[in-house]
């Protein structure tokens, strides 16, 4: 009887065991009853990936790596074996994503991609590490790194020009303070020379008072002589003008009077009308000269035949031309 208790005891005790040992699998993801696929992947580095972790295809846990193995016959490279669902197949474009999240937990995502020709069991299939945080934050930290630097310079340029510019005002500065030494030497000599110039302008201004003062009387003589002089001109012109004016009137009268040739020229018409009749009898003696021209120069001259022949040829002439 005392060793029935001992045999159930002993079972219950490897049933439970195998429970256990069961159950923290079945817990880790491993589900006994479901057949599974193995396909292999090979990293230059895991990150600190362990047996256990899940597999997952779009977040849905589909398998976990079983076995972890070092290559050293390939530049200690690692090769990591995964247990995935048979349902899901593999291609030769998918890819093991080795993936880890904020807290450190790593997994591998699987990027199946098309697939053209399935991959089978126990095949090794692409092996790909995803950028982590810190990659990232590396890769955005480079170009503004790299920008720091160059701001870095130039700032380093600038204070470097500042240093220059700061000698050259020190220098600067350096001969503004002799500049009042010099100034003060220069007024001083500006007020010695300007006492003299001073005085010699006094000893000239009263020279020229003094020669003002003896030249006033001569002045004043000259004034009264102009003067003098211009009422004289101008009594001279009046006079003339007089005189011209007067004779003027007396010819004038003189005209007036009717008694000279002059004023019957101006006053009466028969000189014009003479004239004109004058006029009329040379032109009354050109038209006779010109109709009968023997009349005048006969016997010496031509007659009128011969006249309005000639000038019947010099007009034919001048028409041919």
């Amino acid at each position: 009887m005392k060793k029935n208790k001992e045999l159930v005891v002993g079972l219950f005790i490897a049933g439970a065991i195998v429970l256990l040992y069961y159950g923290f699998y079945f817990l880790k993801g491993n589900d006994f009853f479901s057949t599974k696929k193995k396909y292999y992947a090979i990293y230059d580095n895991i990150d600190q990936l362990s047996v256990g972790n899940p597999v997952l295809v779009n977040g849905y846990a589909v398998g976990q790596v079983s076995r972890i193995k070092i290559l050293q016959n390939k530049q200690n490279r690692v090769l990591v074996e995964i247990n995935i669902d048979s349902e899901v197949t593999l291609g030769d474009s998918s890819k093991a994503i080795l993936d880890s999240d904020f807290l450190g937990g790593k997994s591998i995502l699987l990027s199946i991609g098309k697939v053209t020709t399935p991959r089978l069991p126990n095949d090794t299939i692409l092996a790909e590490v995803a950028k982590g945080m810190f990659d990232v934050i590396s890769e955005t930290a480079t170009p503004v790194a790299d920008n720091l630097q160059i701001t870095l310079r130039k700032f380093n340029a600038i204070i470097d020009n500042l240093t220059k510019n700061t000698q050259q005002l020190d220098a600067i500065f350096a001969k503004l303070q002799a500049t009042p030494d010099l100034l003060n030497t220069t007024l001083s000599n500006a007020n010695s020379k300007m006492d003299e110039i001073s005085g010699a302008l006094k000893s000239v201004s009263n020279n020229v008072n003094e020669t003002l003062k003896e030249l006033d009387p001569t002045l004043k003589n000259f004034k009264v002589m102009s003067d003098s002089l211009k009422r004289l001109q101008l009594n001279q012109t009046l006079s003339k003008t007089q005189q011209t004016l007067n004779n003027l009137n007396q010819t004038l009268a003189q005209l007036k009077k009717g008694d000279n040739t002059a004023s019957k020229l101006l006053m009466e018409d028969s000189l014009y009308n003479n004239l004109n009749r004058l006029l009329l009898s040379l032109d009354s003696l050109a038209v006779n000269f010109n109709n009968n021209p023997s009349h005048f120069l006969a016997p010496l001259g031509k007659s009128k035949k011969k006249i309005d022949r000639d000038r019947r040829k010099e007009e034919e002439g001048k028409k041919k031309n």
